[in-house]
């Protein structure tokens, strides 16, 4: 399974590791993601999502049900 958030879209992006002596080689930044069951009031059912931590608080601040509305219109979240 990729990395990718399945709520904002958030994949790895590349870019240089930088030595002391200014030596560039490169490296892959991972998104900070998480693996968590949200309730779905309108389904009545758990659904497993893996997020990251700035789409948790998306969640937070919209609520559970606009955001995987959203999510799913943009093609970012399949069920």
């Amino acid at each position: 399974m990729s990395r990718i958030c399945e709520i904002t879209g958030k994949k790895a992006i590349t870019g240089h590791k930088v030595s002391f002596s200014n030596r560039k080689s490169k490296r892959k930044f991972n998104v900070n993601l998480q693996t968590k069951k949200v309730f779905l009031p309108e389904e009545n059912k758990w659904i497993s999502i893996r997020v990251s931590t700035s789409a948790l608080r998306t969640i937070s601040k919209k609520g559970v049900s606009a955001t995987v509305k959203e999510a799913r219109l943009k093609g970012f979240l399949k069920k």
